[in-house]
């Protein structure tokens, strides 16, 4: 997400080095650049018009401190102007209520509305430890609740059954009454979708919401619509007291304007934000994070956290008293690292958070996609237990055996055992000691993380 726009902006504000203080004149190429940048990334025009306005107020005439160039100071300021766009901080799931807290979830069809029930009844489950229920009111569609059974099972929620003959509104009071006697915590309604915004749909979705007074009501949308998804929020928020968004297909869309764009129009924060297919791709939206990705920042906080959430703690502990023990990293070791990554939403993921990911080239990336840290699993897979424990014996013939095993080339044979021989190296260090500097090194650098 925001490739572009990420791209366009770092170049731009690179031009102003050199300068001794920001003036009028050396910044107005560079916001002309900037408008550009977030017009061609599908900024609303009004959205666009107003924040070049508030950067240029706030950034002429500020001094350049000897330590900053004023590229630099110039960042500062679209920082905070992008981070005020979006709505200042993350906005959390209004819980607060006597159980079951209710969800009404709307959303056009296509825009991914029962995939996000389910990855939000997860993020309920795992992440804030409670219990939950969903149901299925799109009456016009059985495939939809079809499809959000299966769904709910995979998640681990409960689910409410429901037919194409009930009404919409007896299912959602159903659902509700069901959850209530069985304690659970949040029960998550899914509306039905249609193929466009009609009297109709609307009426329906406002009886509903009176039959069921939600605390929270989500209107779900396709990022990859662009302007026209704000367009669609702003319909649904004039129907409805929506409480907030959720942005999906964001990992698709390399634009980005939907989410600069939607909470100045609607005045509705966006909470969470769809970054894949899987039933664990879906992020909360931080503002801030979101705003330091775009400007080549990273995300380094939200990398910590993913790291801290999906790995195998059991799998770490044991590599930890193996290295403490002077015992040899070995490509086993090695393939358990790259299915770990592949755990925490794949190399893609996981470079959008690094900083300073805007300088790599995009060859570079390409060597580092989902599909080579794949390509790498199925070399060491194809190789014999033997040659991982003691790869120096993987040579001619072997090399040969395991690309044919693999469906790979020899030369990608050599370079994984090229990788894995700095890899090899690296972990020797950490292994006397150098992990536990590495460790306070980076906690000196996080903000809220213990020395």
């Amino acid at each position: 997400m925001f490739d572009n726009l990420s791209g366009r902006l770092q170049a731009t504000l690179k031009r102003l080095r050199g300068e001794g203080r920001l003036t009028g004149d050396n910044i107005r190429d560079a916001l002309r650049e900037v408008r550009t940048a977030l017009l061609e990334a599908d900024v609303a025009l009004p959205v666009v018009k107003d924040f070049i306005e508030r950067v240029r107020v706030k950034a002429v005439g500020r001094e350049v401190a000897s330590s900053l160039s004023p590229g630099q100071v110039l960042i500062k300021v679209v920082y905070d102007e992008l981070v005020a766009l979006m709505g200042s901080a993350n906005e959390k799931l209004n819980l607060a209520a006597r159980p079951p807290a209710v969800i009404l979830v709307a959303g056009l069809q296509g825009s991914g509305k029962t995939t996000t029930v389910a990855k939000l009844a997860r993020f309920l489950i795992q992440r804030e430890k409670k219990t939950v229920m969903v149901a299925s009111v799109d009456v016009y569609r059985p495939a939809a609740i079809e499809q959000l059974q299966k769904l709910a099972a995979s998640v681990g929620s409960e689910f409410f059954p429901s037919r194409s003959d009930q009404m919409p509104v007896e299912i959602a009071r159903q659902a509700v009454d069901a959850a209530r006697k069985r304690l659970l915590d949040v029960v998550l309604i899914d509306s039905a979708g249609r193929l466009h915004v009609d009297e109709a749909m609307m009426q329906e979705i406002r009886a509903v919401h009176a039959a069921i007074q939600p605390i929270e009501t989500l209107f779900v949308v396709d990022s990859m619509t662009g302007q026209d998804a704000v367009t669609t929020a702003q319909a649904f928020n004039n129907a409805l007291p929506l409480s907030g968004l959720i942005l999906t297909k964001t990992d698709g869309d390399a634009r980005g304007g939907a989410a600069l764009s939607i909470r100045q129009v609607t005045g509705r924060p966006v909470k969470f934000l769809g970054v894949g297919e899987q039933s664990d791709a879906l992020e909360a939206f931080y503002p801030d994070r979101v705003a330091a990705r775009i400007l080549g920042m990273g995300d380094i906080l939200g990398l910590v956290e993913e790291v801290t959430r999906s790995a195998d703690r059991d799998k770490a502990r044991e590599m930890s008293r193996k290295l403490a023990k002077g015992k040899g990293f070995d490509l086993a070791d090695f393939r358990d690292q790259l299915q770990q990554m592949e755990k925490m939403g794949g190399m893609a993921g996981l470079m959008e958070k690094l900083p300073g990911i805007g300088e790599v080239s995009d060859a570079a990336k390409a060597r580092l996609s989902d599909r080579q840290t794949s390509r790498l699993v199925a070399i060491i897979d194809s190789m014999t237990p033997q040659e991982r424990h003691t790869p120096e014996i993987i040579r001619g013939s072997r090399k040969r055996r395991i690309a044919a095993g693999s469906g790979t080339a020899v030369q990608e044979v050599n370079r994984l055992l090229k990788q894995f021989d700095q890899m090899q190296k690296m972990m020797k260090r950490m292994g006397k000691g150098g992990f536990q500097r590495m460790l306070r090194d980076v906690k000196g650098r996080l903000p809220g993380l213990p020395g």
